[in-house]
């Protein structure tokens, strides 16, 4: 599926056919397309948008986020990995706290049970990052 162009979210790049691509989703994802763009809530901001679609329609349960939280979820997501239960909590800049210590481990065996999909896009960001800075 293409991205939509006539909606609110102006996108300037997309990835089409997202659900062939997403993680354990695939292919079965609603998740159909992800695009950074024009946001919609602000004309000035660039913003991420995951489209969602729901067979018929492009569905109001899409996401969109301004770019720094977007890069905020994936440091919560690292900081969480590394942080296991009886081990060292990891802090980031955002102050994470833990809210339910007994299940902290979950998020460690979720990483290990999904390690084959998740690993791979820890490494590419790694490499990108790199070329970036």
């Amino acid at each position: 599926m293409t991205v939509p162009e006539h909606l609110q979210h102006k996108p300037i790049i997309a990835v089409n056919d997202y659900d062939k691509i997403d993680g354990q989703y695939a292919p079965n994802s609603d998740a159909k397309v992800l695009s950074i763009g024009q946001a919609q809530y602000d004309e000035d901001e660039i913003s991420v948008k995951v489209f969602r679609h729901t067979g018929n329609n492009w569905s109001r349960q899409s996401e969109e986020l301004p770019l720094h939280r977007t890069l905020d979820l994936t440091t919560l997501i690292i900081t969480s990995i590394l942080t296991g239960q009886n081990s060292a909590k990891i802090v980031s800049t955002l102050n994470e706290q833990i809210i339910s210590e007994p299940r902290v481990q979950e998020i460690k065996d979720y990483y290990q049970a999904n390690i084959n999909i998740i690993r791979p896009k820890l490494e590419e960001i790694r490499d990108l990052l790199n070329t970036l800075l």
